[in-house]
């Protein structure tokens, strides 16, 4: 099901009988953490069931037999266009920019196009039968974007070695110092920590932390070595840690 905003792939989850789960991006390794769709997690009460990372690679896409000389305009998401500027700029295209990549690929292809080209990944191209006209043009080669895997209701699973969840201590002195020591204490790996500010509060952050585990007792035990030094904690899931491949 195509959603043109992370909001509708909420509301999808949550109200489409056909949905059975969402797929959301959560950051990139250039660009950081989505902060928006951190927010729309936490008030959608969704779970987080798993993972995927993904290689981001950005493709010039047009119609059979366009050749870069009739090309006038560029289509594409603005992150796509800012990942390929050092390309673009080389020519004297007039650049637009959409809300998705896709999107823009399904344009060039629905309105066979001979002087609009799109930027978009190696599988629009496949989908829409366009022309990989010049590939990879976007500048760092090594760029991955981690998605979300979300449903209404948690998945258990003994394969688990990876959970997600926000707190907020109770901001004495040295308190979230302290939940970080019992972190490492336990042999957990923090590999994210990013900090959020308490709406209606007076400059007081709540923290979200991903949390890597070799088995779900020592994430048990971890929730219980910090609840003293935290006022709340939410779990948002407890699943499989994905791994980095290219497409």
């Amino acid at each position: 099901i195509c959603c043109s905003s992370f909001r509708k792939v909420i509301h999808s989850v949550l109200e489409d009988k056909d949905c059975t789960a969402g797929v959301m991006a959560i950051e990139n390794s250039i660009a950081g953490s989505i902060l928006p769709n951190y927010n729309l997690i936490a008030r959608s009460q969704l779970h987080i069931v798993g993972e995927v990372y993904l290689q981001i690679d950005q493709n010039l896409l047009v119609n059979p037999g366009v050749t870069l000389d009739d090309i006038q305009e560029v289509h594409s998401h603005p992150m796509a266009l800012l990942q390929c500027a050092d390309y673009l700029e080389k020519f004297p295209w007039r650049i637009v920019e959409t809300e998705d990549t896709a999107l823009s690929a399904a344009m060039v292809h629905n309105t066979q196009s001979k002087t609009i080209a799109a930027i978009a990944g190696s599988l629009a191209a496949r989908l829409f039968s366009l022309d990989m006209i010049a590939p990879d043009i976007h500048t760092e080669k090594n760029n991955y974007t981690r998605f979300w895997i979300l449903q209404k209701e948690e998945i258990p699973t003994d394969m688990a070695d990876k959970a997600s969840m926000v707190f907020h201590t109770d901001h004495s002195k040295g308190s979230l110092s302290r939940v970080l020591g019992k972190i490492s204490e336990c042999g957990v790996n923090l590999s994210k920590l990013q900090s959020f500010p308490i709406p209606g509060s007076d400059w007081k952050y709540q923290f979200h932390a991903d949390c890597e585990f070799a088995d779900i007792y020592q994430w048990q035990k971890l929730l219980e070595m910090i609840k003293p030094f935290t006022a709340t904690i939410q779990v948002y899931g407890v699943y499989k840690n994905g791994k980095i491949s290219a497409e």
